[in-house]
């Protein structure tokens, strides 16, 4: 089956609260997106822990941590204006189409 790409609600660098699962509240911004998976990486948020056999690279090798993706519809945009979770509407401007926060009407920083 093949893999389709889905329209994700969240950018990279977007600020984003977790709504569900074991992270649930924790506030993050968004490190990397996956639309053909429709996941998403948030900085300290779903922290994984990895064992890794020495290599060359990495004489020592180790156990590291580091964020696993997320499914995306677990995640809600979060306005800093009003410091609430939020759903993002799109308006046409004059010089194109903005993301608006739906609760306090403040254009969303477009950040890459």
């Amino acid at each position: 089956m093949a893999a389709v790409k889905q329209k994700m609600h969240v950018k990279k660098g977007d600020m984003v609260m977790v709504i569900t699962g074991k992270d649930a509240g924790k506030k993050g911004k968004v490190l990397e997106v996956f639309p053909k998976k429709g996941r998403v990486v948030i900085e300290k948020v779903n922290i994984v822990k990895r064992h890794t056999k020495p290599s060359q690279s990495m004489p020592q090798g180790g156990i590291f941590e580091k964020e696993a993706p997320i499914a995306s519809s677990n995640v809600m945009l979060y306005c800093t204006e009003c410091n609430k979770v939020t759903r993002v509407s799109v308006k046409e401007t004059e010089a194109g189409k903005v993301r608006v926060c739906k609760k306090c009407g403040v254009n969303l920083p477009d950040k890459k």
